[in-house]
């Protein structure tokens, strides 16, 4: 299975993709060197495959590149930093 996360900048969004088909997003809104991921999904037919933790890795890894800080607004993504404290940073 082949996995690719892409930024969609004109949307404001990470998504991931399995096969080439879109499987999840991540949503954002970004203001003065601030993203706020507001809203995390994957699709029901491509849970529990571990996407969601793929794509908020990638869309955070690219946020921490730019120099960005994070508001985890969406509860996957505040989840997700309490569990990888290496991400701590940018909140």
């Amino acid at each position: 299975m082949a996995v690719k996360v892409e930024h969609d900048v004109s949307e404001s969004r990470f998504e991931i993709f399995l096969d080439g088909q879109l499987a999840g997003y991540a949503d954002y809104a970004e203001r003065n060197g601030v993203r706020d991921f507001h809203h995390t999904v994957t699709y029901p037919q491509f849970r529990g495959q571990g996407l969601a933790a793929q794509l908020v890795k990638a869309a955070l890894d690219d946020t921490k590149d730019r120099g960005f800080s994070v508001v985890p607004s969406c509860s996957y993504v505040e989840h997700y930093i309490a569990e990888n404290p290496s991400y701590a940073e940018l909140v």
